[in-house]
């Protein structure tokens, strides 16, 4: 039994449009990875030497800033596709938030194999349009709406993106509790906001019961609708 056999992403990631055959000839240019958290998968501003589907965990796009400062970019969850296909330089780093299991392909073998599997080009569009979308709605988020709309968006953000196999579900099968993968400190760097904004948005959104924190990494979603609201 291959290792796409038993993948827990197989139905969502880009390799869902592959026949069983096609399957067998993409998981032979590819090799699983584990990462700890912290650890580098890829490095800004070399080149594109491979990419990856993530399989578990978290994993964060990050630039450093003229003054050395780190801005992180994007977040990557189970079934997302990393890399840049079809060469190129990186222009962001890609680094563990948490534990992961990443699916690693060679550039140059995945991109010969893309040219000859129409429909997993068609898969990389597909993707490549969403992840269009869900930046125009990030710049909405950054540009536009107060620190409490942020903070809720981005709650819901993690809750409808994170593996449902590791999270506790709520009645519409959006996850209702679930680790942050996030310091408080990064949730401010991604928001464009102080960590005692951050702090106190928190604090704020579970004494109205809207959120519960059993502990500083943990968060439960009591009230969706309520989230919801907050979010704009």
């Amino acid at each position: 039994m291959s290792a796409c056999d038993t993948c827990v992403v197989r139905n969502k990631a880009i390799c869902s449009s592959l026949d069983k055959d096609e399957i067998g000839t993409l998981n032979a240019i590819g090799r699983r990875r584990s990462l700890v958290a912290g650890e580098s998968l890829i490095w800004e501003g070399e080149d594109s030497v491979l990419v990856a589907n993530v399989i578990e965990g978290v994993l964060k796009l990050s630039t450093g800033t003229e003054d050395g400062r780190e801005q992180i970019v994007g977040v990557v969850y189970p079934s997302d596709f990393i890399g840049r296909p079809f060469g190129g330089t990186t222009n962001h780093g890609v680094t563990a938030l948490t534990d992961s299991r990443v699916c690693v392909f060679s550039r140059s073998d995945f991109d010969a194999f893309a040219r000859e599997h129409p429909a997993l080009e068609h898969k990389l569009l597909q993707r490549t349009l969403s992840e269009l979308d869900r930046t125009r709605r990030w710049m909405l988020l950054l540009g536009r709406k107060s620190a409490s709309e942020k903070v809720a968006s981005f709650l819901l953000e993690l809750s409808d993106r994170l593996s449902p196999l590791t999270c506790e579900t709520a009645h519409d099968g959006q996850a209702a509790r679930f680790s942050l993968p996030f310091s408080r400190q990064q949730i401010a760097d991604v928001l464009g906001l102080t960590i005692e904004t951050v702090s106190r948005q928190f604090t704020r959104l579970r004494n109205e019961g809207i959120i519960d924190l059993p502990s500083r990494r943990e968060v439960i979603i009591a009230d969706r609708l309520a989230l919801t609201a907050e979010a704009g």
